[in-house]
């Protein structure tokens, strides 16, 4: 709140509720990590898209950087405590199957159900990956672990 030179009365004055800032704080990744990770792909050569897309979100830099990095990771368990149709959870669950509807266009697999089925779990194992290491307080324990994640997940998505 100091950065935003706020009380925090100021700050939720904006927000009638917790689901309210909820809600807009998934609106609010348009120009973070999913711009990042979209245009980490867009530059892979052809073939190349889910190892970019691997590489780019567990990038050390994006696991660093909790504040402006992926919402899904950073916000699954508080909405896994809200009521299961409250609007932070239906908001929060299109986000998720517009990302992971993107993300299976790149996925391998022989019909459109099989490579969405690979981007949701890629998409949900990648996030609790992102999670987990963001509370690793050793860096050079915390690079190994998103090294060994990024090629446990492309061998996965290829199978």
């Amino acid at each position: 709140m100091r950065d935003l030179q706020m009380t925090h009365g100021g700050f939720y004055r904006h927000f009638a509720s917790k689901e309210d800032l909820l809600v807009a704080a998934f609106g609010e990744d348009r120009n973070g990590i999913s711009g990042r990770i979209a245009s980490s792909v867009e530059r892979a050569p052809k073939g190349g898209e889910v190892k970019a897309l691997i590489d780019a979100y567990l990038d050390i830099e994006h696991c660093d950087n909790a504040g402006d990095g992926c919402p899904v990771a950073a916000l699954a368990t508080e909405l896994a405590r809200r009521p299961p149709r409250s609007r932070a959870r239906v908001a929060f669950e299109k986000i998720l199957k517009e990302r992971t509807r993107r993300m299976a266009k790149y996925m391998p697999g022989a019909t459109e159900e099989e490579r969405e089925a690979k981007a949701r779990m890629l998409m949900s194992g990648m996030a609790g990956t992102l999670t987990i290491a963001r509370v690793l307080t050793d860096e050079a324990a915390r690079r190994r672990f998103l090294e060994s994640a990024k090629k446990f997940y492309l061998d996965a998505v290829r199978r």
